[in-house]
């Protein structure tokens, strides 16, 4: 049990891991008191059986309707047919309509179904149908060696795959006991950094081609793609794939890489901030943007919703400051905070935060330390769990594994933040237009992939 430091704007309490036997297939439903847990039990019902006693709702999440009732995982056999329609809720109101949209959709986006239910252009109740992209996550890292599991979870959600890399090291690490060299936390910090900055600045750019305004899309979408070539010039590869591994990295970083690092943050330092203020007096943007999709503080607690999504609402927490593991716990960094819980802050946020980075960036290339970047990885004469919780772009990732005696893994579950952000997507929407939809959808940017396992 680790003490969780919450003395920064939230109430005092500790994160544990807890174990229940389920001998006959059931266990007391947490969602009846703590709504969160909703889609997490829905998903445990079907990849495991096991039941949920007196849960609020007992719909499918995963399973489309396909899977063999008891199959282990639900992953490899189909129903024949197309399975039973899916229960959506209800809405009741004079002049009401239905709007679906997707799964399959216009762009290149992963697939995700959106039921709307509208008054005219004003939406009443949003519901998501998700689980497309289920991967077999778990029963893929059941039984896999060390090296592999690593790789699987790098590739749980591609545009975070130096967080998931870290968070699923880090959680092998605790569980072997193993310390790795200095220079190894440093340089995953760099590459998550990094990661942080190419997907805020084209996410930035992204929403305002939601809202019409391509001109932003454009040159953020240059920023992005100067970072990724950086990348792949300083770690061998765009997205920085498999550079992170349990007992350290793979790849060391040479003067000319750190050179050309700090030459692209002198770049984004003098055409980030003109964009800035071509998004903050662009009248039409801010019509858009402020005041649409709003999340409330209450919900944002309530849900513990990570990243940009919960600070642009008030909760105060980054794992970086708050569960600080090196190198942050030496790294001086503000964390943004807004209150107005809407697109435009959380906008704000992510703005606020590639300042921050690159100022983490520079902390990290100046107080870089020499040595080795990794350790051997053995194995234990027992079984022995591991837990670790990383900040990514999106937010707080966790990955929890157990190792058996001979160092395969057992049984491996990694949580992406947008388990706790996809159902707050649906209250924000509630009472804008349609139209906006896709513009607070992008505000959020939740992971399918991540999300689907």
């Amino acid at each position: 049990m680790a003490l969780l430091d919450m003395s920064r704007g939230e109430s005092q309490g500790e994160l544990a891991v807890a174990s229940l036997p389920c001998p006959t297939g059931q266990f007391p439903s947490v969602a009846r008191r703590h709504p969160p847990a909703h889609r997490l039990e829905r998903t445990i019902a079907d990849l495991f059986g096991l039941e949920p006693v007196g849960a609020p709702d007992d719909r499918p999440w995963l399973d489309h309707g396909r899977w063999r009732v008891g199959h282990p995982l639900g992953i490899t056999t189909e129903t024949s047919g197309e399975g039973a329609p899916y229960a959506f809720l209800t809405a009741e109101g004079e002049g009401l309509h239905r709007i679906g949209v997707g799964p399959v959709h216009a762009g290149i986006i992963e697939p995700g179904h959106f039921r709307f239910t509208a008054n005219g252009e004003t939406v009443v109740r949003l519901e998501e149908r998700l689980g497309y992209t289920h991967k077999g996550v778990e029963s893929l890292m059941a039984g896999a060696s060390l090296e592999r599991a690593a790789r699987l979870a790098g590739r749980i959600s591609g545009d975070s795959t130096v967080a998931y890399s870290i968070a699923f090291a880090r959680a092998a690490e605790a569980a072997l006991g193993i310390e790795i060299p200095a220079r190894a936390h440093w340089l995953r910090a760099l590459m998550a950094e990094l990661e942080r900055i190419a997907n805020h600045v084209g996410d930035i750019g992204a929403a305002c081609n939601d809202a019409a305004f391509a001109l932003m899309h454009a040159h953020t979408a240059v920023l992005r793609e100067r970072v990724l070539r950086q990348s792949s010039a300083c770690f061998g590869h765009r997205l920085m794939m498999d550079k992170v591994v349990p007992g350290g990295v793979a790849i060391d970083l040479d003067r000319a890489g750190a050179e050309g690092i700090r030459s692209l943050m002198a770049t984004i330092r003098q055409a980030f901030p003109p964009l800035i203020e071509l998004f903050d007096n662009t009248a039409s943007l801010q019509d858009r943007t402020v005041g649409a999709g709003i999340l409330s503080h209450a919900l944002a607690h309530q849900y513990g919703c990570g990243g940009y999504v919960g600070r642009a609402s008030g909760r105060a927490f980054d794992t970086r400051r708050d569960l600080a593991y090196p190198p942050y716990d030496s790294l001086r960094f503000d964390v943004p905070l807004f209150q107005e819980g809407d697109v435009n802050a959380r906008l704000w946020v992510r703005i606020r935060e590639v300042e921050q980075s690159l100022g983490l960036i520079d902390q990290l290339l100046e107080g870089m330390p020499s040595g080795d970047i990794s350790v051997a990885i053995g194995h234990g004469p027992e079984t022995r769990e591991g837990i670790a919780l990383v900040e990514g772009f999106r937010g707080d990732i966790l990955c929890w594994l157990r190792l058996d005696p001979t160092g395969i893994v057992e049984r491996c579950h990694l949580r992406d933040p947008s388990w706790f952000q996809w159902p707050v997507l649906e209250a924000a929407i509630e009472g804008n237009i349609v139209a906006d939809f896709p513009l607070c959808n992008k505000s959020f940017n939740c992971s399918y992939s991540g999300h689907d396992l």
